[in-house]
């Protein structure tokens, strides 16, 4: 999912996006530790993904405090 698709979300969508992707994060981290991972890459994926979201959150909370 790229930024123009989440600045298009409301701030409880993008919080409902962040826990699923969290929770898949935490799916990829337990299936690497039991060598069960197939795909690697996905891992990367995910972490930037969650990292974009939490961008978009931050600046829709710095726009919101200064109006």
């Amino acid at each position: 999912m790229d930024a123009n698709e989440l600045r298009g979300k409301t701030p409880d969508e993008l919080r409902t996006e962040l826990v699923n992707l969290k929770k898949e994060a935490f799916n990829l981290r337990f299936q690497a530790a039991t060598s069960q991972l197939e795909n690697t890459a996905r891992v990367r994926v995910v972490r930037r993904s969650v990292a974009r979201v939490n961008t978009i959150l931050n600046q829709k909370a710095a726009e919101a405090a200064a109006e």
